[in-house]
């Protein structure tokens, strides 16, 4: 997947996140469509404090269609954003 990814946004660290020293994964569950835009998009776990930021994020990326037999499919996969605090 991350071969085919050819726009990504990194998300922005919820300045209350990080005041309050909350880190952590947020996990997603994402189908990207045929156009290789993200359409379906499922928050599987993650502090609640990050996951607003995970998703705004993640309905931004672009990825280049996948393709079976010459035609574009959806694909189903997951997602790790990972927000950490150290350097």
């Amino acid at each position: 997947m991350e071969a085919r990814l050819i726009h990504r946004v990194v998300p922005v660290y919820p300045p209350e996140a990080r005041a309050a020293n909350i880190s952590g994964t947020v996990k997603l569950h994402v189908i990207v469509s045929t156009e290789g835009t993200v359409g379906q998009l499922d928050i599987l776990s993650g502090p609640p404090e990050l996951i607003k930021a995970a998703l705004e994020a993640v309905r931004q990326w672009r990825y280049k269609p996948f393709l079976l037999n010459d035609e574009p499919v959806e694909v189903d996969t997951y997602i790790d954003i990972i927000f950490s605090l150290g350097g």
